[in-house]
């Protein structure tokens, strides 16, 4: 059985707006690949937003559903992060960031109203940004002698891979980006060709 290796992410940053009784809740989703993204985005918004009280989030990446983070910010415990992240998982989202920036209005919320807040400004954001299908890829470094260059062009052509960077000298490199759940066939073909050497990272 071919091992699930689509996900739906967003092609690009999107935001939305929530009000209630004079806080405003401003969401930003934002495609993200590695925890590094994380850093630069929040001083970003921060910077953007210096009066706002709170910058709430969650992130999810990959395909495990174990792979995220939720943040609070001082909103009381399970009020923003958790919301925010069940709203990218009902829509099936991963490898995104949603940072939800609230300006305090004067008037507590409570938790059910907090809940509902977080909640409706990831909705929000969901909803104007665009949505793709990707695939899962691992990056194959594949190794040949000049003389079996042909047998090793042939099978990248037939296989249509995306080549990210080639070298052709005594010995000929290729750097290649498959799809996960082909990695295992298309190291079976490759190693029918002599003085071959295959990394995957």
């Amino acid at each position: 059985m071919e091992a699930k290796d689509t996900f739906k992410t967003v092609a690009s940053a999107a935001e939305g707006i929530f009000r209630d009784k004079g806080s405003k809740f401003i969401g930003y989703i934002f495609p993200m690949s590695a925890l590094a993204e994380l850093k630069p985005i929040l001083q970003q918004l921060s910077a953007e937003h210096p009066k706002a009280r709170h910058y709430c989030w969650a992130y999810r990446l990959g395909l495990d559903s174990d792979n995220y983070r939720i943040n609070d910010d001082g909103e009381p415990s399970g009020t923003a992060g958790r919301p925010i992240l069940n709203s990218l998982l009902s829509a099936g989202l991963t490898n995104v960031l949603v940072v939800v920036v609230r300006y305090f209005g004067g008037t507590l919320l409570g938790v059910p109203g907090l809940i509902n807040a977080y909640k409706s400004a990831t909705i929000a954001a969901i909803e104007n940004s665009v949505i793709i299908e990707k695939t899962e890829n691992v990056v194959l470094t594949v190794r040949c002698a000049y003389l079996q260059l042909n047998a090793v062009m042939r099978i990248i052509k037939e296989t249509d891979l995306t080549v990210r960077t080639q070298t052709f000298d005594l010995e000929c490199t290729f750097v290649l980006e498959v799809r996960k759940a082909t990695v295992e066939l298309l190291t079976a073909k490759l190693s029918q060709v002599e003085e071959i050497q295959i990394d995957i990272t």
